[in-house]
């Protein structure tokens, strides 16, 4: 393989592995910059100048692998949704379907926002007071991190607020096939959840194409680069994309940028609240980049090239792990701490190259004005119980109760 396998010191099935993985990465960064991983069948990148390796490299593609369909073709929605979509794509495919997208969130959509997002949030922010009055603690994911980018990406897109309650459950059985493993209940919670979100989203395209809003929906199903536009397919694929990837990224950055806030030595040690060399932005970016909200993105060779000191060959896939980019000690100075202050702060959360994250302003956004609202209303808390989801690729909270300290 011309790499040493960390699959020994890196399972990443294993429970303890999936609750806190960094020292786990950290052995593997040890033994190699990249190295190969039997148990997912591919090259790892683990430190943050080889992550930037795969993530900027021309010769290193987003192939999507089609689910095999069986005789009913169950995974042919699932298949075009990724394959249509700017995720699972490359040049010139990519460049073309960035550009029209690009062009719909150029029209000033995220920033005409920003009053909107802080009225929810202070909505939700009012719901989670009733919770601490009534019970004395709140679940933060289920009251504010989890709502609020489901409220901001249906009123981007223009979706009835009647429907709000599908997408989160779309969203989640989607995403699961991203996961390491799977089983048979969860991939047909998949299909049967891509079926339904782009049965749906080609019905409110349809009626935003004769009846146009002042909203991100009509704007795709108008958008057009001379005489380009998006097809039927890459327009629903994009609308998909957009509350899976952007609404994953947003719960799952509040909520282990909090947790990792509140165990922080800055927060405990009760100068926190009387602090002013802070602010929301680099609060914002520590929390991405101590417990990164994506932590694998896989590519693969379409020609020959080296990433470290590893040949691969076309066909020949690598995996660049974020959380471990993101506490290289060679790039980040006491990397496992988090330091609200931190800057510069290149973190890798977002990605880089031309797949870098279409709609990190608007994540950004979400995060600054959610975690400012709630430290103004609360400046002390801890957490009460933590409830971690079980999977590794894409790292979150299921539950994250909190109580005014």
């Amino acid at each position: 393989m011309g790499a040493p396998d960390v699959a020994s010191v890196l399972d990443l099935t294993d429970p303890a592995v999936m609750a806190d993985p960094y020292a786990a990465l950290a052995a593997a960064r040890a033994i190699a910059p990249v190295a190969w991983h039997s148990g997912l069948g591919m090259y790892v990148a683990t430190s943050q100048a080889t992550c930037n390796a795969v993530l900027r490299d021309r010769a290193l593609g987003r192939i999507f692998q089609p689910r095999q369909p069986d005789t009913e073709d169950v995974w042919e929605t699932f298949n075009w949704l990724h394959a249509d979509s700017i995720l699972d794509s490359e040049p010139p495919k990519h460049t073309r379907l960035r550009r029209l997208i690009a062009g719909a969130f150029g029209r000033g959509h995220v920033q005409r926002l920003a009053p909107r997002i802080a009225e929810l949030t202070d909505g939700l922010i009012a719901n989670c007071a009733r919770a601490i009055d009534e019970l004395g603690e709140v679940d933060i994911i289920a009251e504010l991190a989890e709502p609020l980018p489901v409220l901001v990406i249906a009123e981007l897109l223009g979706f009835p607020e009647s429907d709000l309650h599908l997408l989160r459950p779309w969203s989640q059985a989607i995403v699961r096939m991203y996961e390491v493993s799977r089983t048979p209940p969860e991939e047909a919670a998949a299909q049967a959840a891509s079926r339904e979100f782009a049965e749906y989203v080609e019905g409110l395209a349809s009626d935003r194409a004769a009846h146009p809003g002042d909203d991100l929906l009509s704007d795709l199903v108008a958008a057009r680069d001379g005489s380009d536009r998006l097809s039927p397919r890459e327009l629903v694929a994009t609308a998909v994309l957009l509350l899976n990837a952007g609404h994953e990224a947003s719960v799952n950055g509040f909520g282990n940028g909090l947790a990792s806030l509140l165990a922080s030595t800055a927060y405990t040690s009760g100068s926190w609240p009387s602090q002013t060399d802070w602010d929301a932005t680099t609060l914002v970016e520590e929390m991405l980049r101590h417990d990164s909200p994506l932590q694998l993105f896989e590519r693969t060779a379409t020609m020959p090239t080296t990433i470290g000191e590893v040949a691969l060959e076309p066909g020949d896939k690598i995996a660049a792990l974020l959380g471990a980019a993101n506490r290289d000690p060679e790039v980040f100075a006491e990397p496992d701490i988090f330091d609200p202050t931190r800057d510069p702060n290149p973190h890798l959360a977002f990605g880089l190259g031309i797949h870098f994250c279409v709609g990190a302003p608007l994540a950004r956004l979400e995060l600054a004005t959610s975690i400012s609202a709630l430290l103004r209303r609360w400046p002390h808390l801890q957490v009460v119980r933590a409830e971690r989801r079980p999977t590794f690729v894409l790292r979150g909270y299921e539950r994250l109760i909190v109580a005014p300290a």
